[in-house]
């Protein structure tokens, strides 16, 4: 027995003023029943991936998705935090539940309002997730920019192509009417530190930065057997999670190596490899981490993942675009939403329901969401159940 993703819902992404991270669940998850054809009575049991740490006063907040309908009053209800990966952490929770047998039908929910504090606010907030006994006093901006200045010294100055992935998400997000920044912003700006464009921690770009964005997603998942004749089947042809060390100081950053054991164990999990898949959603918090992130997957060698973006591979028309949404970097980063928006947006593509960011005839995808610097890693490779 295994899970199926037969509905979804998704929030505009942005800075949405006067809705609270409760409005916004019940948004979500409204949307992704109603998408489903499910009855909130019919539901047995709830995940909600929620970072939080003190962006918003609700820290209890997994009863909040009963909101939505009095007949989820005592439905099971469970928060899931890891970082930056708290949404495919409830992902993976409601998947592990059914294949189990505890439930037959989830409600998955992925949800962030980052705004209602300033951006100074946020950064203390997201240093959490670091090693307080060596990162305590590192912001995540300053850890990646760290992680750059490392590979520009051991591989020359990736300046240029960091500024390509900027400008791709952008250019990408301007297809999809969901996303926080739909603005292509090109090239030259953000190859160019400026008064808007200012360098936040050498050699970090503003540019090279992800959105403080709020936001929610949610999907439906069923158990197979209840999910046959469903017109949205979206099956996991495998899914991998591994986690690291925290401390940075025990492990290469450049080699990532986090997330290339999940991948590397979800490939051999589906019978792939990187060159079977059609698209990816994956976690580009800062470009850096993308372009890390070629690597990992496999597109290149280590030192040479220039070499996806300047190709053109990793583009909308190329053989294996990645981020279609615009992904972290334009589409927008509300922490828990994360990883449930991406599976939502896997799954858009692979049932022709994408919109202008439609990639033709995607049959395979991956979703890759990451907690940290590497730490907490979920690779899902995903297809349309009803066309297998």
């Amino acid at each position: 027995m295994d899970a199926r993703i037969t509905g979804w819902g998704h929030t505009q992404f942005g800075r949405l003023e006067g809705q609270s991270a409760e409005d916004l669940i019940v948004a979500a998850a409204s949307e992704a029943l109603e998408h489903a054809g499910v009855a909130a009575k019919d539901v047995d049991a709830i995940w909600l991936g929620h970072f939080n740490a003190g962006m918003v006063p609700d820290g209890f907040a997994s009863s909040l998705a009963l909101q939505l309908d009095d007949d989820l009053r005592f439905t099971p209800a469970t928060r899931c935090e890891n970082a930056c990966a708290s949404g495919s952490a409830a992902v993976y929770s409601a998947r592990n539940a059914i294949k189990a047998g505890d439930a037959k039908i989830a409600l998955v929910v992925g949800v962030e309002k980052m705004t209602d504090l300033d951006t100074k606010g946020v950064t203390k907030s997201l240093a959490a997730a670091a090693y307080q006994k060596e990162e305590s006093d590192v912001t995540f901006p300053q850890a990646f920019a760290r992680i750059m200045a490392a590979y520009y010294q051991k591989y020359g100055d990736h300046g240029a192509p960091l500024a390509r992935i900027a400008a791709k998400n952008h250019l990408n997000a301007m297809s999809n009417p969901l996303a926080h920044m739909r603005k292509d912003v090109g090239f030259d700006f953000c190859n160019t530190p400026s008064e808007r464009n200012p360098v936040i921690a050498p050699p970090l770009r503003l540019s090279d930065c992800s959105l403080i964005t709020d936001g929610a997603a949610a999907i439906v998942m069923m158990s197979d057997d209840v999910a046959a004749g469903q017109e949205h089947n979206i099956a996991f042809r495998a899914a991998a999670h591994v986690n690291d060390f925290l401390p940075v100081s025990k492990r290469d950053m450049l080699k990532f190596e986090g997330p290339a054991q999940a991948f590397a164990q979800a490939y051999a999990a589906a019978g792939v490899n990187v060159h079977d898949l059609d698209f990816a959603e994956v976690h580009d918090c800062f470009t850096i981490a993308e372009l890390l992130i070629y690597e990992a997957m496999g597109l290149a060698a280590q030192g040479q993942g220039a070499r996806a973006i300047d190709e053109g591979t990793v583009l909308a028309d190329g053989k294996l675009p990645i981020n279609l949404s615009g992904g972290l970097k334009a589409k927008g980063h509300p922490v828990g939403a994360s990883g449930v928006s991406m599976h939502v947006m896997a799954a858009m593509q692979l049932t022709g329901l994408a919109g202008d960011m439609q990639k033709k005839g995607a049959e395979l995808g991956a979703v890759f969401n990451m907690g940290g610097t590497g730490v907490a890693n979920y690779c899902s490779i995903l297809e349309n159940a009803a066309k297998v």
